[in-house]
């Protein structure tokens, strides 16, 4: 799509040229297909996570309680520098994953099944909310969650998931899924826009999203008008 038709798009649906948009939902649920094709729709950058040069990823899963805490530091920091970048930019971004799932999922299931200390969490946890929930670091104008039924993220996985994942135990998807139903129903950090899986298929043709983006401007400018009016 040229510039022009992106720019028209955004136009007819007044969706902001600088808006920051965020993608979450569980594994599965096809966040970095959607990313691409959403981004590519409104003529934004895409914003993903750099796991090439993690120097603790190898290590963490040799050994999850002894890298658990030096794993998730190194993600806060490393979206922590990537949520101020996009923003430092000028906006126009679709992220896939954010920041926020860290906390509120992965570092807290890590904790509770005992691969991170108490004074590790706590630690992790207070640095997490010092950081990122002020109002002074900068959030995304909308979080957008995929969902649909565990049944059909799970045959999601079984057909397009990496080996590892078509391994994976069914009670961790069922406990993983659990997991960011709890957590979205909590979120706060900016508005949520919740999308079911079935009302699009990006993977044969990507501009059925646009079928979200009235929703979606709807979102973003209702939002900037309550920071504002704020």
């Amino acid at each position: 799509m040229t510039d022009f038709k992106n720019s028209e798009l955004r136009k007819k649906y007044g969706i902001p040229h600088n808006a920051v948009i965020t993608i979450g939902g569980t594994v599965g649920v096809g966040k970095s297909t959607f990313t691409h094709a959403l981004a590519e729709l409104l003529g934004f950058r895409v914003s993903v996570e750099k796991v090439d040069n993690n120097p603790y990823l190898g290590l963490f899963y040799d050994d999850f309680s002894r890298w658990s805490f030096h794993l998730q530091i190194y993600f806060l920091a490393e979206r922590f520098k990537e949520q101020k970048r996009m923003f430092e930019y000028g906006g126009g971004f679709v992220q896939d994953r954010s920041i926020y799932e860290d906390t509120g999922i992965f570092a807290r299931n890590l904790y509770e099944q005992g691969h991170m200390s108490e004074d590790d969490y706590q630690t992790y946890t207070q640095l997490f909310e010092a950081m990122v929930m002020t109002p002074y670091f900068p959030h995304p104008d909308v979080l957008i969650y995929l969902e649909g039924s565990f049944d059909e993220i799970v045959q999601r996985v079984r057909e397009r998931g990496r080996p590892m994942e078509q391994q994976t135990p069914l009670a961790y998807w069922e406990d993983l899924f659990r997991r960011y139903e709890d957590w979205i129903t909590n979120f706060s950090a900016c508005p949520v826009l919740r999308i079911n899986i079935n009302e699009y298929n990006c993977v044969e043709d990507k501009g059925s999203v646009e079928v979200i983006l009235p929703r979606l401007a709807e979102k973003i400018n209702l939002g900037r008008s309550i920071r504002s009016y704020n």
